[in-house]
C-alpha cells in the first residue's frame, strides 16, 4: 500500500510511503482512543503552535532586559499612595505621625487554633 504523508524530519516535504497492510493498520490503529476516551482538540491560544510563538515571543534576549523586566513587587500601601495620593501609615488625625500595626485580628471565617474553645462558648 503506497499513500502520501509529510516527512517532519526532511522539514515537512510531502514524501509516498509504501507499507504493507499489517503495519498499515497497527499505525492506523494507534491513532483509535480506547472505549470512553474523548479527542480533545485546543484551537487559538490552547494550540501548540500558539503557546511556541508565545514562548518565543516573550523571552529575554539579554541580561540588560532581564533586569529591566524585573521590578520589586509593590504593596497594597504603595500602590493605595501611588493611586489614590493617600497614605494609610500616617495617622488620620494628626497627618504626621506615622501608624504601626499593635495587633492582627483573627479572620472572620476562616479557623484558627482557638476554634474549640469559641465552638464550646457558643454551645454553653
Amino acid at each position: 500500500m503506497t499513500f502520501i504523508a509529510k516527512d517532519y524530519n526532511a522539514g515537512a516535504i510531502k514524501k509516498p510511503v509504501t507499507l504493507s497492510g499489517t503495519e498499515f493498520l497497527r499505525r492506523f490503529c494507534m491513532h483509535i482512543l480506547p472505549e470512553r476516551f474523548v479527542k480533545i482538540r485546543y484551537y487559538g491560544i490552547y494550540n501548540h503552535t500558539t503557546k511556541r510563538n508565545l514562548e518565543l515571543q516573550f523571552v529575554p534576549k539579554t541580561i540588560e532586559d532581564i533586569e529591566k523586566k524585573s521590578k520589586p513587587k509593590e504593596t497594597a500601601q504603595q500602590a493605595i499612595l501611588r493611586i489614590t495620593g493617600f497614605d494609610v501609615q500616617k495617622c488620620p488625625f494628626c497627618k504626621k505621625g506615622i501608624m504601626h500595626k499593635t495587633k492582627t485580628l483573627p479572620r472572620i471565617r476562616s479557623p484558627n487554633n482557638d476554634l474549640p474553645f469559641l465552638l464550646k462558648a457558643k454551645l454553653l
